[in-house]
């Protein structure tokens, strides 16, 4: 059986502003959609499902993420995850250049947990908290190329 990974979707509290958290990063915009209907409570397993959602995707491609809004049933407001929590843990994206990464970050209002650090000289990374409370991890490569 053949198997890959296709994307993963997120829960927000404001896709507008999640979209616009996410773009600024560089992902693009797939397509948007409101779903509902009984197909929709099937697959997830609500009654009354019903979704404004967006696709977005890495410019190279490779990773994709499924961003949506809950109209129906209401969303759970829940705490924010912390980094050792069990479960769904956070996204993570590599960028050329960190410092200009957080720079687009902190105009959403998103700033690191306790800072940047340095990975064996071969990664500058740090975990944000973006928009409705998301983990994002952002690494830089120091060894380009």
């Amino acid at each position: 059986m053949a198997i890959k990974l296709d994307n993963v979707g997120i829960a927000v509290r404001d896709l507008e502003a999640a979209i616009a958290f996410f773009t600024d990063l560089g992902l693009i915009v797939l397509g948007r959609d409101t779903v509902s209907g009984d197909w929709t409570d099937t697959a997830v397993g609500l009654d009354g499902n019903h979704a404004r959602i967006a696709m977005l995707q890495t410019p190279d491609g490779g990773g994709r993420l499924e961003l949506f809004e809950y109209v129906h049933p209401a969303a759970i407001e829940t705490e924010p995850t912390r980094p050792n929590e069990i479960g769904m843990h956070r996204v993570a994206f590599a960028v050329d250049d960190i410092d200009e990464a957080l720079r687009i970050a902190a105009r959403h209002g998103c700033h690191p947990l306790r800072g940047v650090a340095t990975y064996e000289d071969a990664y500058k990374l740090t975990y944000v908290r973006g928009p409705s409370g998301i983990l994002v991890m952002l690494a830089e490569a120091l060894q380009k190329g």
